[in-house]
């Protein structure tokens, strides 16, 4: 796969880009250090010049506290893209592709090629960020509403959400919802024994800390009314492939007083009654077989749907079709005050990750086949289905499943010997038992593997049978009963029933990628989120086929390319943050939040603690980590920050000490969200030892600590680290992650578990897949391999030259709040907009939409201070790019000084005005008092550069918010 690479990669260059210091070499052309970090040699002295100092180390001198530890790291050696590429290829081929008939959730899928190339591998939907900025992210807006649509009309409910992490996880959002719905008076959710074995694990876990005690439990006879419910799970088709009917069920649950949940299947859905039609009032699924691989285990887009009454209490975000200023059609991420750093432990979740990127793609799946190819996909399945099972009959095995859609169990047999018969033909089968397997089929299933299946299965009873499959499947692929088929129509929507050969769909994927800002187009500043270069070699192993068709229950000896390189990924993990073990299971930084305070929960609850239910979170916390305690079952207490932005101490002495006997933990995020090395941290993880609780550091800033301190050194007992920032994952437009915790060794017996693993650990199980979100590991495994000790230790140093850069560039005109001792920041810095808003009436959010007519994506508005702008431009922007920026900023001010001094009107201006669109610079109708150069190219660069058009004015976030329209409109935007 890779020799073909190797050709003119072993010529030596005449020197590194990069000059450290004293270090010297000859480097390889294709070291990815020197494509990693932005600035080279040349403009890193002239960056240092204008700051006043005359190295990178006298920098980080300033800006690291001297009484902070240092973190002593193996000498990992600096390796070339070649070569990583080639050492993971001989890792994972040591995985064994098999044919998978496990099922229990995850599916082989064929990936239109298209959507392959021009999604998952496309840079401009892969590096884009969350679409706060609605007027610069309208593409993955429509796209994220393509999807929240087809999973509205496919479950018959009116309102779903913009994808979550995975099937069990929304399932147990789907608990929590319940609970919640019943004003927390209700404290008992029940769960038929047949919902998939990984939802049932992880609702537990996330019911225990919250109070909800979980049944689970056959029932179909059960009396809903003589438990105090909240609510009820069931599956269809549920884990023995049964396609169930469940409308006087959840009529019963109704009259019992609780919700009735409903797990489905998105394929299934276009054949069989919805659970919207059954009177389900919260349907949940997986949308992994259109056209997402399984990728042992993730990443894939989940999905929940529910009635309209209870939208404000849906978790995670919602797209809504609302209007700009000029009245023009646009879209826009809507009810945002349900967002958990806004409501803090108040939120409906603490979801900030979700699966944007597969959001995508499975919605432009759906898009591509349309209705009538989803349907003949369905139909295929099921036929095959139909005859699988009529000839297992024939042979005299026992089939349990009556009506199926793709699934049988096959029951009265030795689960271990019948498996073992498969395996040796090279198939996956699901054991549900000792005495039952189930197999399940996909669309990548043809008549000759059912015919291999039932040749096995006729071996195993001493027969030879031959199937002419074709023929059985014209006589009954139609025998889905009645009574169950789905009766009203699907995705009735324009954009489902006209984009189907490729060509449409190549130029409907531009379309909406040219109305975006991705990294494609230039730096997003955003401070907290880390939007560093996603390199090419580490995207690439991501789609190779042993990362991706691989099935996340398979037996693990087929899996032993996966376990080394996690192994490794773990090894360096944890000495660059100085604990002791690690899990792999969270797959979102606000589930490694949660999973890393549940852990220390488990802990204290197995060693006499289990009254302590206190959690400090200073001020300067990251914005999740509320919610995350509360959704732990934990009391939130706030702790004050000084005038400084450092903790202060004396506040959290004072709290330690009053909750003593009740204190569980404290989260801190370090350097802080105010940018600031704190020089007390060792002393704040002392006081809470002191006082029996355990230190919970938030990962989310780990770019400015990488080689040269680590959370182990600075008392840290869990550390989750969100590998889409720190470690080169991109953001997907919103979404994957991956938020694994590292734990100090006596927390190590706490670590999540899963339900099929052999593992001995005391904690639940938080995701579905035991390494979370495994496909996309690969990327993060690239990035620590190639650059090595050296060159992450100074991708970290230069994260905070960049940032002190931009400080220095901007000083004199915007104010920064907090810098350290020295007078220097960390990785990030936040500059006040305030006082401007009142000499000028100019607000934050003015700003940001301003940087959209240069072409750049706004930095954090508001957080973690009101009235703010958060910078973070990350070791990858070079000189060039960090002074457009910084020219962009100052121009503003200027225009901003227009105001105050009375040349410019306050309200009839280019920022309360902007962004501009093509379509208001050249309309004939230009009244403004500035110009349209003013307005559409206010710097010479814009020009030479590109322009960068934002597809809509102004979005009005209070109309859309007063008028919530979650589905594609009736005319599509895109005509």
């Amino acid at each position: 796969m890779l020799r073909s690479l190797r050709t003119g990669t072993r010529a030596l260059a005449t020197s590194s880009q990069l000059y450290y210091g004293n270090f010297h070499q000859l480097a390889q052309s294709n070291l990815l250090l020197d494509r990693h970090i932005g600035p080279n040699s040349k403009e890193r002295l002239e960056m240092l010049k204008t700051m006043g100092l005359l190295s990178l180390d006298e920098l980080i001198s300033k800006t690291l506290p001297t009484s902070l530890p240092r973190a002593k790291l193996p000498d990992w050696p600096i390796q070339t893209e070649t070569e990583v590429l080639e050492q993971l290829e001989t890792t994972v081929k040591k995985n064994q592709l098999r044919k998978n008939y496990i099922g229990c959730g995850y599916y082989s899928t064929h990936v239109p090629l298209v959507i392959l190339r021009n999604v998952l591998e496309n840079p401009a939907w892969y590096t884009s960020y969350t679409p706060y900025q609605a007027e610069i992210s309208q593409g993955r807006l429509e796209a994220l509403l393509n999807f929240q649509t087809m999973i509205s009309s496919l479950t018959a409910l009116p309102v779903a959400g913009a994808s979550l992490l995975d099937e069990a996880t929304a399932a147990g959002e789907a608990m929590y919802m319940c609970f919640n719905i019943a004003d927390r008076h209700r404290p008992h959710f029940l769960i038929s024994d047949q919902v998939f074995p990984q939802t049932i694990e992880v609702v537990k876990t996330r019911a225990e800390q919250i109070g909800v005690s979980v049944h689970v439990a056959n029932v179909s006879n059960f009396d809903f009314n003589s438990l105090q419910l909240c609510g009820v799970l069931v599956q269809s088709p549920d884990a023995l492939g049964e396609v169930v009917d469940y409308t006087a069920m959840a009529n019963a649950v109704h009259s019992a007083g609780a919700m009735f949940v409903c797990a489905t299947d998105l394929l299934a859905l276009t054949m069989v009654k919805p659970p919207g039609e059954m009177g389900a009032d919260i349907a949940v699924g997986s949308a992994q077989r259109f056209g997402v691989p399984m990728g042992y285990g993730g990443p894939h887009a989940a999905f929940l749907a529910t009635k309209q009454d209870y939208i404000r209490k849906m978790p995670g975000r919602i797209i809504g079709v609302s209007r700009d200023v000029e009245g023009k059609q646009a879209l826009r991420m809507t009810l945002m005050t349900r967002e958990q750093h806004i409501r803090r432990e108040r939120a409906t979740s603490n979801i900030c990750t979700a699966q944007a990127l597969l959001a995508n793609m499975a919605g432009m799946y759906a898009v591509y086949h349309g209705p009538e190819g989803l349907r003949d996909i369905s139909a295929r399945v099921n036929g095959l289905t139909n005859v699988l099972k009529a000839n297992v009959e024939a042979l005299g095995y026992s089939v349990g499943t009556k009506s199926p859609f793709d699934t049988i169990a096959i029951q009265q047999v030795s689960s271990a010997n019948l498996m073992q018969a498969f395996e040796l033909q090279g198939m996956n089968v699901r054991r549900v038992n000792e005495s039952t397997v189930a197999l399940s089929l996909d669309e990548t299933t043809t008549a000759e593997d059912v015919s291999a299946i039932i040749s096995v299965l006729a071996q195993a009873k001493g027969l030879t049978k031959a199937v002419d499959v074709k023929s059985d499947f014209d006589a009954r692929r139609l025998s889905f009963p009645a009574a169950l088929k789905r009766s009203t129509e699907i995705l009735p929507q324009e954009v489902f029933n006209s984009i189907h050969s490729e060509s449409q769909m190549l130029r409907y994927l531009y379309r909406l990628q040219r109305k975006d800002i991705s990294l494609a187009n230039s730096m997003i500043s955003l401070g907290s989120c880390t939007m560093k270069l996603n390199a090419t070699v580490e995207m690439m192993p991501v789609t190779w086929p042993h990362v991706t068709n691989m099935h996340p229950y398979c037996p693990v000896d087929q899996a032993k390319g996966y376990a080394e390189m996690v192994n490794q990924l773990k090894s360096r993990l944890l000495d660059l943050t100085g604990l002791d073990e690690m899990s792999f299971q969270p797959n979102s930084g606000a589930q490694g939040e949660y999973t890393g305070l549940l852990t220390i929960v488990n802990y204290l609850h197995a060693n006499g603690g289990s009254k302590r239910k206190i959690c400090l979170i200073p001020t300067s916390a990251h914005g999740t980590n509320p919610a995350s305690a509360a959704i732990a079952g934990l009391t939130v207490v706030t702790v004050t920050c000084d005038s400084k932005g450092n903790i202060d101490l004396k506040d959290l002495e004072a709290k330690a000490t009053k909750y003593h006997d009740t204190l569980a933990c404290v989260m801190v995020t370090y350097p802080s969200t105010h940018g600031v090395f704190e020089e007390t941290i060792t002393h704040l993880a002392e006081i809470v030892h002191r006082h029996g609780g355990q230190v919970y550091m938030d990962g989310a800033n780990m770019n400015a600590q990488v080689g040269l301190t680590s959370p182990g050194v600075l008392g840290a007992d869990v550390c989750h680290l969100n590998l889409h920032k720190t470690f080169a994952i991109p953001h997907g437009g919103g979404g994957p992650g991956m938020g694994p915790i590292a734990v100090k060794r006596h927390l190590a017996p706490y670590l999540p578990r899963t339900f099929y693993s052999d593992q001995q650990n005391k904690g639940g199980q938080v995701s579905a897949a035991h390494y979370g979100s495994a496909s996309i590991l690969p990327i993060s495994w690239v990035y620590l391999m190639a650059l090595g000790t050296r060159g992450l230790q100074e991708s970290t140093k230069h994260a905070i030259l960049n940032a002190n850069y931009i400080a220095t560039r901007l000083k004199g005109a915007y104010n920064v709040v907090y810098t350290g001792t020295h007078g220097y920041c960390a990785h990030e810095i936040i500059i006040d907009i305030k006082p401007l808003k009142l000499t000028s009436g100019i607000t934050e959010e003015d700003v940001a939409k301003r940087l959209m007519d240069f072409g750049f994506h706004s930095p954090t508005m508001s957080f973690p201070i009101a009235g703010t702008l958060m910078i973070e431009p990350t070791e990858s922007e070079d000189k060039g790019e960090l002074d457009r920026f910084c020219e962009a900023m100052l121009q503003i001010r200027h225009e901003i000084a227009d105001i105050e001094e009375g040349r410019a009107d306050k309200l009839n201006n280019p920022l309360k005005k902007a962004p501009h669109t093509m379509e208001v610079v050249m309309s004939s109708r230009w009244d403004r008092p500035y110009t349209r150069e003013e307005a559409a190219f206010p710097l010479p660069w814009v020009v030479v550069r590109g322009k960068h058009w934002p597809a809509v004015s102004r979005v009005d976030n209070v109309w859309g918010d007063k008028n919530p329209q979650l589905h594609c409109p009736e005319t599509p935007l895109y005509l």
